[in-house]
């Protein structure tokens, strides 16, 4: 007898009923554990342009900014996380699936979460110049106030437990 095999099926209508981002957004129980070991993993296994990137990002080197690695936001593991300015960074490896890429930017940004998605060729290259990128990010002022006001909106969902 052979195993059914699992795989991840991806709707892109824009059109379909919104209902509770929250609900959407928030994983618990089998998923929760699931997601957590594989972050686990990553930060036990990380890429080369992961590598790269965090050696810039830990300690705090970024204007006293603190970024998390391999980190569970909602039903997703992003690669770094500031959870005080509300933005996650992404690296795409070469044979990542754009739409899973887009689907998974698209939930982020609809709790409030501002995304910076780099391939893993450009942080490789040129992992200065991604700095720079994130560091006009992080000056952009971020209103915690206001964007609480907009979530909460949309949906009550807070970023990495945030309950402030």
């Amino acid at each position: 007898m052979t195993a059914a095999r699992k795989t991840l099926g991806i709707s892109l209508a824009t059109n379909a009923p919104k209902g509770d981002v929250k609900a959407t957004f928030a994983v618990t129980g089998a998923r929760l554990e699931t997601l957590k070991e594989r972050a686990k993993d990553q930060r036990r296994n990380p890429s080369e342009a992961q590598k790269a990137l965090w050696e810039k990002l830990s300690g705090s080197r970024l204007g006293g900014v603190k970024f998390i690695r391999q980190s569970i936001v909602g039903s997703a593991i992003v690669d770094f996380a500031c959870p005080s300015r509300w933005i996650v960074i992404q690296l795409s490896a070469e044979d990542s699936n754009p739409d899973v890429n887009e689907l998974q930017d698209r939930k982020l940004t609809e709790v409030g979460i501002r995304v910076l998605r780099f391939s893993e060729e450009e942080v490789l290259e040129g992992v200065d110049a991604v700095v720079r990128e994130i560091n006009v990010e992080l000056a952009v002022p971020f209103d915690k106030r206001n964007a609480r006001k907009k979530v909460a909106s949309r949906s009550g969902a807070n970023f990495l437990g945030d309950e402030g």
